[in-house]
């Protein structure tokens, strides 16, 4: 038993150190890189698309209460701000090349993450309360015209989307998104330190 604790301990010691070229390292960071510019650009053409149903909707649709106007009003001005913040993002990460100018792109993703823990903690509870805001001044007429079973039922939903979007979800996205660009950082650090050396 104690031979067995002894190979264990060596084999816990031993490192094998993986050598990975420059080109595969690049070649693996140009996908990542495409991955992540594809997400940022899907999530702001999803809140492009939100605020232009919700637009639509105010458009298209009469409505006799001023509480209506001020919900949409609220909610269009959230989405909006919010999709500007994702623009800024994705412009951050995707105007520089980063197989010309790498120390720029990883200090331009760098920031991005701090930009991105700045958009899932202070600046997504300004959205939440927002859409809220805007919802329950939304459902003050929409929610007049349905039966109390019916009011109840889109109010128990809301809440609880709003709910699971804010905990379950959000942790989810933010501990992937943070690993995400942590690994990415990681190998443009190694890139940079291989084209150095």
């Amino acid at each position: 038993m104690q031979a067995f604790d002894q190979i264990q301990e060596l084999w816990q010691k031993h490192e094998v150190e993986v050598k990975v070229s420059a080109d595969e390292m690049l070649q693996q960071v140009k996908k990542e890189v495409n991955g992540l510019k594809l997400k940022s650009a899907l999530n702001i053409l999803g809140m492009l698309a939100s605020f232009i149903i919700i637009a639509a909707l105010w458009i298209f649709f009469h409505f006799e209460s001023w509480t209506t106007h001020v919900g949409i009003s609220i909610t269009i001005i959230a989405i909006g701000v919010y999709t500007l913040i994702l623009y800024r993002d994705y412009r951050l990460i995707s105007k520089t090349d980063f197989t010309v100018h790498p120390k720029e792109y990883l200090s331009n993703l760098k920031t991005y993450q701090l930009n991105r823990y700045k958009l899932y903690n202070s600046l997504y509870w300004f959205y939440v309360v927002a859409l809220s805001l805007g919802l329950i001044f939304y459902f003050v007429e929409v929610l007049a015209h349905l039966s109390v079973t019916l009011r109840f039922t889109a109010i128990a939903l809301t809440f609880l989307w709003m709910l699971f979007c804010s905990t379950i979800l959000r942790k989810a996205v933010i501990k992937r998104e943070k690993e995400r660009i942590s690994l990415l950082i990681e190998k443009f650090e190694r890139i940079s330190g291989q084209i150095s050396e």
